[in-house]
This record gives structure tokens, sequence and C-alpha cells, in this order.
């Protein structure tokens, strides 16, 4: 999880109010003290931290509680909506235009991963159904345009280099005119070791010959408050429109980072939260911050489930779901969906009121391996058993273990996850679509149950 030890801090926190009697100056002080001790550990900076628990203290003490929560659900809301606001507020958007190809110019230093983050961004529109291409701008670095070309294979989006030229203006013109074969240009300029005035004209030149739709700055998490300095150089030199932070899943000093970026006034736009090429997301600070505090993100829940299911088979499933039928094949096209949503683990921080709950990571590796087993016996099924799994009796579980390689202990529990998934089901066909509804949403709301 990123953030991990800030998030177990935190939680921690909200659980010693949840549990507290009363609502007294005592533990305001000690959920004071506790939420400035997670911040300093994550390595935001001292003057922002003390300045953040002061507007939690002086809500807490000023405002009267309003009269559908109780003192501590106030309370507990305070806190989320001030780390909120201190990490950004609202989602910052992309400004893309209508007019295209849209161009994204990634911006950033050495050792940033400007390039891995420009294959993650190219992967995120193209699953998006946007015709993306990379363009390779980075003359200085030696071997910046094949590791770019090496990005670029695997997602199968077009690469653009030209390795024996050293001046990138003429490289973008080379290739100008086969930009109008896409919706989206994402390129990749040249980094330095500092800051440094020749850096900030060749970009100038760039950005003036390009006309990018965004400028993003791209700065690791690793370097933690340090990213202010950066952040704002480059903001106050006009050279950029928002900041990429990567390696977020990583390091202790991301909270630094991501703070450190929220105060200059380049707002955050992407956060990379792991090595894969999926591992990426739209930074938004509602859902970053109720993930921390074990509150879930049903937005990027919702987003995750976009990638993972066409339509199509959405459309399939609600059928399904009003007929009141669920078979086998149903219970594997759920398995693949929740796969390709990302590790068990990631997932379950999404939920509202799972996300509270820490389990263990080898609980949560044993599940995942579980279902690549179920997989497999289900490889071995025959198209009746996958479609009627009624019929599945023992002689049919001893076959179909054989086949497969998985336990007949292994086949049981799957038989068995399909019979409660089937009853639950039935139970949504009975359930009225408004008040099922009102439930989720009445769920998805910010506070922890008492």
């Amino acid at each position: 999880m990123v953030l991990e030890k800030l998030s177990e801090s935190l939680k921690n926190t909200l659980q010693k109010i949840a549990k507290s009697l009363f609502v007294d100056e005592k533990l305001i002080n000690e959920l004071v003290k506790d939420i400035q001790r997670a911040l300093l550990q994550s390595d935001v900076n001292v003057k922002l931290v003390f300045e953040l628990t002061q507007k939690i203290k002086d809500r807490i003490l000023k405002e009267e509680t309003p009269g559908a929560l109780t003192k501590k659900e106030h309370l507990i809301n305070i806190v989320y909506e001030e780390l909120t606001e201190f990490l950004g507020g609202e989602k910052s958007e992309l400004k893309l235009g209508d007019k295209l190809p849209n161009k994204i110019m990634l911006i950033g230093l050495f050792g940033s991963g400007k390039t891995t983050t420009a294959g993650k961004l190219a992967k995120y529109f193209t699953k998006r159904g946007k015709r993306v291409a990379l363009l390779g701008l980075d003359v200085h670095r030696p071997a910046a345009m094949d590791q770019l070309m090496q990005v670029g294979k695997p997602i199968n989006v077009p690469v653009f280099v030209s390795k024996g030229e050293k001046d990138p203006i003429k490289i973008y013109k080379q290739f100008e005119p086969e930009f109008k074969k896409f919706d989206l240009v994402i390129i990749d300029t040249a980094g330095r070791d500092a800051l440094s005035s020749d850096l900030i004209e060749e970009l100038r030149k760039v950005h003036d010959v390009a006309k990018p739709d965004e400028a993003l700055l791209v700065i690791s998490a690793d370097i933690g408050q340090a990213a202010q300095t950066q952040a704002k150089a480059f903001h106050e030199a006009g050279a950029i429109t928002g900041v990429i932070v990567t390696k977020m899943d990583g390091t202790a000093k991301g909270g630094g980072a991501l703070s450190a970026c929220a105060v200059t006034g380049a707002p955050i736009k992407f956060i990379g939260v792991g090595e894969k090429v999926d591992d990426f997301e739209q930074f938004n600070p509602k859902g970053f911050v109720g993930r921390i505090l074990g509150m879930g993100d049903l937005e990027a829940l919702l987003e995750k489930a976009k990638e993972a299911i066409t339509e199509e088979e959405a459309k399939d499933i609600e059928k399904k779901l009003l007929k009141g039928e669920f078979n086998l094949m149903d219970l594997y096209s759920q398995m693949e969906a929740m796969s390709k949503m990302g590790p068990l683990g990631k997932v379950l921080e999404m939920i509202p009121g799972l996300g509270q709950i820490s389990l263990p990571k080898e609980a949560l590796q044993m599940q995942e391996g579980k279902l690549k087993m179920w997989k497999h016996a289900m490889n071995s099924m025959t198209k009746k058993e996958l479609e009627d799994p009624d019929v599945i009796d023992a002689q049919r579980i001893e076959r179909i273990s054989k086949g497969s390689g998985v336990s007949t202990s292994d086949i049981r529990d799957m038989i068995k996850q399909y019979k409660q998934s089937k009853k639950m089901v039935k139970m949504l066909k009975r359930e009225n679509p408004e008040k099922l509804m009102k439930k989720l949403s009445k769920n998805a709301r910010p506070k922890l149950k008492f």
C-alpha cells in the first residue's frame, strides 16, 4: 500500500477515537500529537505539520457538531477534510483541448523516472480508447531513446526517435506530420542533474514549437521535502502546469513529496504507485486521503472496474442479475475482472469499510494464489459443469483434480464460494434497486462505524 506506515498510524489514531467514551480536551490533544507524529515520520515539513494540526484543533474546539453526526464522527470528518485540503483539495483535471492531437510534455531532472512515466501515461490513455504516440526529445542521455522504445513496445504504442540528431526542435519537426494520426502525443524531454538556465531555455524552445496542452513535472517521491524546491523553481520559471509524483509505493518520504508539491501551487495530476505499467493513477486528494484513513475510494474503484470490464460484459452481467442467474462461468468472469483490477490488497483498500481492516499480507497472497488455482480447475471442467455446477459430484471433483493438478479440497472450496455468490445474486434480485443504491451510497460516506 502507498504510504503504508502513515496509513497504519492514522487508522490507529481514528480507532482510538472510535473506542473512546468521551470526546474531551485530553482526547483532542492525543489525537493532534498522534497526527503530528505520523506526518513527521512520513517526512512532511515540520512547519506544515504544525499548521495543519493547529487548524484541526481549532475546528474541533470551535465548531458545533452538525445534527446528523455524533461528536466522534464530526471529529473524524474534520481530520478527513483538513488532510484533503492539505494535499490540494479538489482533483486537478488535465486541460486537454478539442483540437487533436493533444500534447503532454514531460519535464524533470535525471533519475526522476520521466521515460518510465511516459510509458505509464501512454498505457493510461490507451486503456481509455485514445490513439497515443511517444516522442523522444532527450538528446543528451545516450540510452534515453533506446529506453523509450523499450517502454513503448510492450504496450503497442508507436515511438518516434531520431538517434543521430542532437537538436530536439529538428526531431520534433521531422515527425510533426505523423502526429495527425493520433489523439495524444507524449513528449519525453531531456533532464539535468539540477535545474539550470540552459535546461529552462531548451524546455522553452521545445514548448514554443510543440505548444503542449500540459507540461508536467515528474518528481520521484523518494526526494521527500526537496520536491518543494524543484516544483517551486520549475513552476516559477513558467515551465509546468502540474506534477507527477513517481515511486509512491517504495518510500517513507512520499508524504513529504506530496505535501511539498501541494504548497507550491503546482497541482499534482498523477501518482505512480508501483513498478508495473498499470500502477499509475490520477491523483484525487479526497480518494487518496480516504484510502489512507481506511474509508475507501469508490471513484478509483469504479475507474479500475471500467478498465477491467467492457460495457457489453457489464450489460450481460446486469441481465443475469435481474434474472437471478449465476454459474461458474460468471464466477470465472468475476475473478478475471478482479485480477485485471490489480493486486487484491490494493482493490480492498478502495472499498469503504474494508480499508479499515488490516489484513495480513500472507492472507492476501494466499487468497490470490487460490484464485489462480480455481482458474486452473475451471479450465479442466466441461461446459455443462461450468454452466450447471450442481451436477459436480465427488467423482467429477476427482476427475477435475487430476486434470488440473488442483487438490479436491480447493475445488470444494471453489464450489462453496460459488454457492455463496449465487445466494448473493438471488438476494440482489429480490432487493429494490433504489433501496440498494441508497445502502451503497450510505456505506460510501467517509466515516467509521461505532
